[in-house]
C-alpha cells in the first residue's frame, strides 16, 4: 500500500489505427472515456496534435465537448492546449463556455509546444515562435479572462468570467517547471515521452512553488504509457504496435498506428537504440503483476501525485482490457487489497 493515495488519469492522443477513420476512432475514445468514468479514473485529457494521419485530436475543444456529454463524472480537459497556436482570448471563451456547460468538470491544461512540425505551426500562426516565448504573459490573459475582476476591462470573455475552469501547466523540459512554480499551479510533466529530465523539473517545482488562490501546495502530474494484457508474452506482442509509433515519431512517419506483429531480432535491435529507449523509459508493459511493480516503484521515486496514462494498442478491446487491469491496479496500491 503506498503511502498517500494516488489519483490516476487516461491521456488520449485519438490515435487513429490502420483501416480506421477518424469517426470510429471517436467512437472508441468515447467507449474508453466512459470505461474511465466507471473505473475511478479522475480525468480524461486530450491532447492537441495537427497534420498526422495518426492524431484525431486536432480540434481538441471539440472533443471534450464531446467526451464531457457522454460522461458523467470524470473530469475532461485538454492536456493540452497548445497556447502558442490560439489566442487566449479564444481560449478562455471556449473553455468559459465549456465549464459553463460541464460544471465543476472541465480542465484547461496549457502548453507552449506546437503540437506538430515547424511548417505547419507556421501554418497555424505565423508568429508562432514569438506567442512560444510569451507563453507566460499569454498564461496570464487567459487568468484575468476567467477573473471576475476582468468585468471592468475593456476586453471580456464574458462566458469565462467567474467559471471554474483549474489551470495547469505541461511540460517536457524544466523551463515549464519555474512558470508552473511561480504562478502556483499544477505541473504536469509529459514524461511518457520525454523522460530525461523528469526528476529534475519536479524538484524545481516542489521546491520554488509558491501558493496561490487555486492551489496552497504542489500538485505533480506524471505522464505513463501502460500496456497490459494477461501475460507478458501478450503484451510485448502487442506492444509492437506502440514501438512502431514511437519509430515513427521519430523519423517523420506519421502514418496510423500498424497492428501488432510478431517481434523479430531486427526490430529488437531497433527499439534498443538510445532515442527509443530514452522515449519510452516509462513505458510500462507486460502482465498486471509486471506493471504493479514498476507502476509503484515509479510512485515511490517521483512522489507524484497523480498519474496520466496513455495506451497505444491497435484494438480498442485491447484497449479495455489494460485501462481496466490498471485500473486494478491503482485500487490494489491505494487501499491495499
Amino acid at each position: 500500500m503506498l503511502n498517500k493515495e494516488i489519483a490516476y488519469s487516461v491521456l488520449d492522443l485519438a490515435v487513429v489505427s490502420e483501416g480506421k477513420s477518424f469517426r470510429q476512432t471517436f467512437a472508441d475514445s468515447v467507449v474508453i472515456a466512459q470505461l474511465a468514468d466507471n473505473r475511478g479514473y479522475k480525468r480524461y485529457w486530450l491532447a492537441e496534435h495537427h497534420n498526422s494521419d495518426a492524431i484525431g485530436s486536432s480540434a481538441t475543444s471539440i472533443l471534450i465537448c464531446k467526451i464531457a456529454e457522454e460522461t458523467k463524472c470524470i473530469r475532461v480537459g485538454s492536456g493540452g492546449i497548445m497556447l502558442p497556436n490560439h489566442s487566449p482570448l479564444i481560449v478562455a471563451e471556449q473553455f468559459g463556455t465549456l465549464g459553463t456547460l460541464y460544471p465543476n468538470r472541465i480542465d484547461l491544461g496549457l502548453g507552449r509546444a506546437p503540437g506538430t512540425d515547424q511548417a505547419t505551426a507556421s501554418a497555424i500562426r505565423s508568429d508562432f515562435y514569438e506567442a512560444a516565448m510569451a507563453f507566460p504573459d499569454e498564461v496570464q490573459k487567459i487568468q484575468n479572462y476567467f477573473s471576475i475582476d476582468n468585468a471592468y476591462q475593456q476586453v471580456r470573455a464574458n462566458v469565462a468570467e467567474g467559471v471554474d475552469v483549474p489551470l495547469f501547466i505541461l511540460g517536457s523540459s524544466t523551463t515549464s517547471a519555474y512558470l508552473a512554480a511561480e504562478k502556483g499551479l499544477p505541473y504536469a510533466f509529459a514524461s511518457h515521452f520525454a523522460s530525461s529530465q523528469l526528476m529534475e523539473a519536479l524538484e524545481i517545482y516542489k521546491a520554488q512553488f509558491k501558493s496561490s488562490e487555486s492551489l496552497t501546495q504542489p500538485y505533480t502530474i506524471a505522464g505513463l504509457s501502460i500496456i497490459i494484457a494477461d501475460t507478458d508474452e501478450e503484451a510485448e506482442f502487442l506492444s509492437t504496435s506502440y514501438y512502431s509509433r514511437v519509430i515513427g515519431i521519430l523519423t517523420g512517419n506519421r502514418s496510423p498506428l500498424e497492428a501488432p506483429f510478431e517481434v523479430t531480432n531486427e526490430f529488437r535491435r531497433i527499439i534498443q537504440q538510445f532515442a527509443v529507449q530514452q522515449m519510452t523509459k516509462y513505458a510500462f508493459i507486460g502482465s498486471k503483476e509486471t506493471v504493479k511493480n514498476k507502476v509503484k516503484a515509479f510512485i515511490e521515486n517521483t512522489g507524484v501525485d497523480e498519474l496520466m496514462v496513455a495506451t497505444h494498442l491497435f484494438d480498442v478491446k485491447d484497449r479495455i482490457k489494460s485501462v481496466t487491469l490498471f485500473s486494478e491496479i491503482m485500487e490494489e496500491l491505494n487501499f491495499g487489497k
